[in-house]
């Protein structure tokens, strides 16, 4: 039902779930509408992207080992390779085995994507996370 250009859905959620956002909620200072409309919005920008051609920006956030045998050069050549799409880099020293590295990319989805698959692939990757955005 729409009323002043909202509607007014109902949703199920299992309690400790629903308890653990409105802790979350009262921490930030968000109500439940506000919450749920961010969280809407993100999985569709997640997955939308996925779906759709054309050109997108955003960052993939790799966390890997960097004792990991070849790794660096590994990942500095798929770069380079892509290039075209790379727009910036910044690498973060963790702790004595890890590193963060956060890779800004802009350009067709297509190769945005198989630049996150090629990259996840490599011996030593723990952790690949592409944020996007849409316009």
């Amino acid at each position: 039902m729409s009323r002043g250009g909202v509607a007014r859905v109902s949703i199920s959620i299992p309690p400790d779930l629903l308890k653990e956002l409105d802790d979350m909620l009262k921490k930030i200072g968000y109500d439940r509408s506000k919450a749920i409309r961010i969280a809407i919005r993100n999985f569709l920008t997640d997955y939308k992207w996925t779906q759709e051609s054309g050109d997108v920006a955003g960052a993939l956030i790799l966390l890997y080992d960097h004792k990991s045998r070849g790794i660096e050069e590994s990942l500095t050549d798929i770069q380079h390779e892509h290039g075209s799409i790379i727009t910036s880099t910044m690498h973060v020293h963790l702790d004595k085995e890890n590193c963060l590295e956060i890779i800004a990319v802009k350009g067709s989805s297509r190769s945005i994507k198989e630049l996150a698959e090629r990259m996840m692939k490599e011996k030593g990757v723990k952790q690949l996370k592409l944020a996007v955005v849409t316009k």
